[in-house]
């Protein structure tokens, strides 16, 4: 890796301290549900980088049952700003780490935890660049306006969070502050960015091959709807030709959604839970599926979602007795939109794969299935993913004698050369 000497010593010299914070992060359980676990992990991440001179504030998530979002500033000597992403919570209960023994567990190089991949990895991963560049780079450090915010609920599609990432990154946003005024440490008020943020970093796990490594550039958008089948209850036995089954006609609806899905096109559909009927003598009269749909593009994701609304006329239960019909109701439960390519986000790809030439290093892109805060921003913001350290497993606490479960898992081998493209690419990013 032909990189700054300087740089690289600075790197290695801060990956034991990086780690041992890594360790405490993943010790303090912040599942998404897990409200003040995740407000403890909230004031020790805000404590770590208080000793690189950032101020932090609380807000509030429009869920009550969600922790606070956390914002981390520190003021610049110019108008440059880049925004730093990450998330505090993780889809692991206490109840499943004790269950599946999973805790720190270092083999190698991996080391097993909850969140030591998606995302605690990559909160400390912006701790070691902005350290290094400090230390290495001071002007740089100095002169940039450093705004970090990381979601208290991202597992839970919080979208509260998208905008307080938009009112905060860019000058001109309207968008109100989705917790009030939030709650700055010592009364101070948030801090405002003089101009529009030249970058949004995501730090969730990024790929890396050898010298190859991979940022994500596209994200699918994802909806979620319900569907309902009202049909007419009757004696099984006695009455069944008056009977118009939910279930059946549900199970009819279902399959007709799941023929939706098109690889060609990247569009996918997935019934992901169904229930309905009470008792096996009674012709049910209401069943009940959710799904998700998903695409890269808009066109594409539109479409879907209108042909499955169309689904809501294609009834085929009625009962015998009076041809009455079961009636079908889709319902939007929620949307996150597609994060497709756009210039802005390529123009950022571009310095990064510049950068990694000047290293001797492969930068490509990579477009992703599933989603990251960087949907609710690309479209304003130049955004790019993927500038966390290399793991694996994300969401899978359970193991196997056999190997073929493995619990999530980050590669302390990946943090310097990740931390050294990254502080590179932002320096050539701060300069262009």
């Amino acid at each position: 890796m032909n990189c700054d000497k300087q740089l690289l010593a600075s790197l290695q010299n801060k990956l034991a301290p990086t780690l041992d914070l890594l360790k405490k992060m993943v010790a303090i359980n912040s599942f998404t549900a897990n409200k003040e676990g995740l407000n403890e992990l909230g004031r020790f991440t805000a404590k770590a980088f208080a000793e690189l001179g950032f101020s932090s504030e609380f807000v509030t998530s429009t869920n009550p049952d969600y922790g606070d979002h956390l914002v981390l500033t520190r003021k610049g000597k110019s108008r440059r700003t880049i925004g730093l992403i990450s998330h505090l919570d993780t889809v692991y209960p206490p109840d499943e780490e004790r269950r599946n023994n999973f805790s720190w567990r270092v083999a190698g190089d991996k080391i097993y935890g909850p969140g030591t991949m998606d995302i605690k990895g990559g909160t400390v991963m912006m701790h070691l660049v902005l350290s290094a560049m400090r230390e290495i780079y001071p002007q740089d450090f100095e002169d940039t306006n450093w705004t970090l915010l990381l979601n208290s609920s991202e597992e839970a599609l919080s979208y509260d969070f998208g905008e307080l990432c938009l009112e905060r990154l860019c000058a001109d946003s309207t968008s109100p502050s989705p917790g009030g005024e939030g709650r700055g440490e010592g009364g101070r008020s948030h801090f405002k960015p003089p101009c529009d943020a030249i970058a949004a970093l995501v730090f969730e796990a990024g790929v890396r091959e050898g010298d190859t490594f991979e940022m994500v550039t596209a994200r699918k958008g994802r909806a979620t709807f319900r569907v309902t089948v009202e049909g007419r209850g009757a004696h099984a036995g006695g009455d069944h030709e008056r009977g118009a089954n939910a279930i059946v006609q549900l199970a009819y609806t279902v399959g007709r959604i799941a023929a939706l899905t098109d690889y060609s096109k990247e569009l996918t559909f997935n019934v992901g839970n169904i229930s309905g009927g009470t008792v096996i003598n009674r012709i049910p009269h209401h069943a009940v599926a959710e799904l998700e749909v998903r695409a890269f593009s808009r066109e594409i994701f539109n479409a879907g979602v209108e042909a499955l609304n169309k689904l809501s006329n294609d009834i085929v239960v009625r009962a015998a007795a009076d041809k009455s019909p079961c009636r079908v109701t889709i319902k939007k439960l929620s949307e996150t939109p597609p994060w497709p390519r756009n210039e802005m986000t390529e123009s950022l790809l571009r310095v990064w794969q510049d950068t990694g030439k000047s290293l001797g290093l492969r930068v490509i892109r990579e477009e992703r299935g599933g989603l990251s805060d960087g949907n609710h921003i690309c479209h304003k913001i130049p955004t790019l993913d993927g500038l966390g350290p290399r793991g694996d497993n994300a969401h899978c606490s359970e193991q196997s004698a056999d190997g073929a479960k493995e619990q999530e898992f980050v590669e302390p081998s990946s943090f310097v050369p990740k931390a050294a493209l990254n502080i590179e690419a932002i320096r050539r990013l701060l300069k262009s």
